[in-house]
């Protein structure tokens, strides 16, 4: 018997959408994650991308839990001496609230090649509408 190996040409790639509104954010980056590296399927093969689509809607709602909103610091650095600066969360959620989401999905994903192609599939969306309609989206299962 011979062991299978799923090959990047016959790889069909779903699309999922997760409403985040009321969710922890990591509880749901971790499904996410998954979903976007092919973790949920039994063909699931680390060195070849077996992944879906993931649309993410209501990214302006998701949770924080405990004191997150006022006490979790988003870093950016410009690339100058001294070019660092600080934003809290609850100030990105106001600016960019799909960054929460794209950078909790970003962290538990390996740091490689791969993982930055697998990042260019995640739709992160701020309010209850997606331009993807025409993909018969799925809805993602949440086990949490």
């Amino acid at each position: 018997m011979k062991t299978f190996m799923p090959k990047e040409a016959d790889v069909v790639r779903d699309w999922y959408v997760v409403d985040a509104a009321d969710k922890p954010a990591g509880r749901l980056a971790v499904v996410i994650a998954d979903a976007l590296r092919g973790r949920d399927k039994p063909t699931y093969t680390p060195h070849v991308d077996t992944g879906a689509f993931v649309v993410v809607v209501n990214a302006d709602k998701i949770k924080l839990t405990g004191n997150k909103e006022n006490n979790k610091i988003y870093q950016d650095y410009s690339g100058y001496s001294s070019g660092r600066t600080e934003t809290k969360a609850k100030d990105i959620r106001e600016k960019n609230p799909e960054r929460i989401i794209t950078q909790a999905v970003k962290g538990m994903l390996p740091a490689n090649r791969q993982s930055r192609q697998t990042l260019k599939r995640l739709k992160v969306y701020a309010g209850g509408e997606h331009p993807h309609a025409a993909q018969q989206v799925k809805e993602l299962a949440l086990n949490f």
